[in-house]
C-alpha cells in the first residue's frame, strides 16, 4: 500500500490493530483517529501509531485518501453521512463491521455507493480495545471485501491492498453471501456457547460441581461466549434473519439427536460424530476465522513444587513468551497436568519443538 493518510473513527481493537498493521508496513503512512475516548487515543499517539487526534467529524477529514469506520455497527450507519460532507475527491471510506448487509443498504439510501466498499476482518480477542490491539492481529485471517454496485475496480483494489499489507486474505464476497455465511460459522456459535453456560448455570447443584469441572473441554467450547454483550446485541440484531434460519435448522438438528438418544440408536450417534468429524478434519488450519484462535498444548507432568517454574525457565532462556500457564484440573481428553498457551503459532510451536527435546510428553 502506498504512503497516503488515513483516518479512522473509532480506534479499538480491530481499529487499533489495522492502524499499528499499516504503521508498520509503511511507517510514512499518516493516521488521524477519533474516538470518544480520549485518553486511549493519547495512548495511541504516544505509541507512535495515531499521528493527528482529531476533536470530532471536521474539515480535517477532508485530507484523507481512506477512511475507516471502526465503532459499532449501528454508529457506523450514523457517522456515514456526517462524513460524506468532509470527502475529498477520489477517497473513499470503508468499515470493519461483522455485519454488511445493513450498512449498505443506508449506503444505498445515502447514495453513498460511488464511494464506500465494506469491510470484515475476520479476526478478534476475547479482549476489547486499543490497548489490546496488535500489529499482527490480522496476519493470515480473512478480510472480507463486500463491494457495493458502484464500486471500481480501483477502490475495490485499495481495501485489497490494506489487507495485504497487514498480512490479511483479502476474499470479496457479496455482502448478503457474507452475512449468510458468518451467520453460520461465527454469529450462532456464539449465541449457542453462551446459552450453553447459561445452561450450566442454570442446572448446577448448590456445590456448583458443573462449574467445578467446566475447566476442560467444556470452558474451552465455551470460550467465545466471554464477549463483548454490546457488541455481540448489535450484530446479532443487524443480522437476525440469517441467524434465526440457521437457529431453525440447528434446533432441527437437535431434535434429531434427541430422537436418536430416546430410541436408542447408537448407529445414528456413531455416524454423527464420524461425518462431523472427517468434515473438521477437511478444515484448513493455514488461514485464520472469525473465532480467535488459542494458541496452547498441555504438558504431561507430575504436578509437584517446582513444575511450573521449570518448564517457563527452559522457555525463557529461548525467549519464548508465554501467554498464561497454569494446572488443568480437568483431562477428560487425556490432556497433561499443565496447560501453556501463547500470544502467537509460532511461540506455540517453537515452545513444543522445545519441549519435546527435554522428553517431555504433550498433547495438542
Amino acid at each position: 500500500m502506498k504512503t497516503s493518510i488515513v483516518g479512522f473513527i473509532g480506534l479499538g481493537l480491530i481499529g487499533g490493530s489495522i492502524a499499528r498493521g499499516l504503521k508498520r508496513a509503511d511507517p510514512q503512512t499518516t493516521i488521524m483517529a477519533y474516538m470518544r475516548t480520549r485518553s486511549r487515543l493519547e495512548l495511541a499517539k504516544k505509541d507512535g501509531i495515531v499521528d493527528i487526534i482529531l476533536d470530532g467529524i471536521n474539515e480535517t477529514l477532508s485530507q484523507c485518501d481512506l477512511i475507516f469506520l471502526c465503532t459499532p455497527v449501528e454508529h457506523n450507519i450514523s457517522y456515514l453521512q456526517k462524513i460524506r460532507t468532509y470527502l475529498k475527491p477520489g477517497a473513499i471510506i470503508t468499515d470493519v463491521g461483522s455485519t454488511k448487509t445493513d450498512i449498505h443498504e443506508h449506503v444505498v439510501s445515502l447514495g453513498m455507493e460511488d464511494v464506500f466498499v465494506g469491510g470484515h476482518p475476520m479476526a478478534g480477542s476475547e479482549k476489547t480495545g486499543y490497548e489490546n490491539s496488535t500489529d499482527h492481529l490480522l496476519e493470515r485471517a480473512y478480510y472480507i471485501i463486500c463491494p457495493t454496485a458502484k464500486s471500481t475496480p480501483e477502490q475495490i483494489d485499495c481495501i485489497t491492498q490494506v489487507a495485504l499489507a497487514i498480512g490479511a486474505i483479502p476474499l470479496v464476497l457479496d455482502c448478503k453471501e457474507h452475512d449468510y455465511s458468518v451467520a453460520a460459522v461465527s454469529h450462532l456459535p456464539h449465541l449457542i456457547a453462551s446459552s450453553l453456560v447459561t445452561l450450566v448455570r442454570d442446572h448446577d447443584s448448590k456445590e456448583e460441581i458443573m462449574k467445578q469441572l467446566a475447566a476442560g473441554g467444556f470452558k474451552d467450547i465455551t470460550r467465545i461466549a466471554s464477549s463483548s454483550p454490546v457488541m455481540w446485541e448489535q450484530i446479532c440484531m443487524t443480522n437476525a434473519d440469517n441467524i434465526k434460519l440457521l437457529l431453525r435448522n440447528y434446533i432441527g438438528s437437535l431434535e434429531t439427536i434427541y430422537d436418536w438418544l430416546n430410541g436408542g440408536n447408537g448407529n445414528a450417534i456413531h455416524r454423527l460424530f464420524e461425518e462431523s468429524g472427517t468434515y473438521r478434519n477437511s478444515f484448513s488450519e493455514h488461514w485464520r476465522g472469525p473465532v480467535a484462535p488459542e494458541y496452547s498444548f498441555s504438558i504431561d507432568v507430575v504436578d509437584e513444587p517446582g513444575s511450573i517454574s521449570i518448564i517457563s525457565a527452559i522457555m525463557a532462556a529461548r525467549g519464548i513468551s508465554i501467554k498464561d500457564i497454569g494446572l488443568n484440573h480437568s483431562r477428560e481428553r487425556g490432556e497433561g497436568a499443565l496447560r501453556v498457551s501463547f500470544y502467537e503459532e509460532s511461540a506455540r510451536s517453537a515452545a513444543y519443538e522445545l519441549l519435546e527435546k527435554y522428553n517431555y510428553v504433550l498433547t495438542s
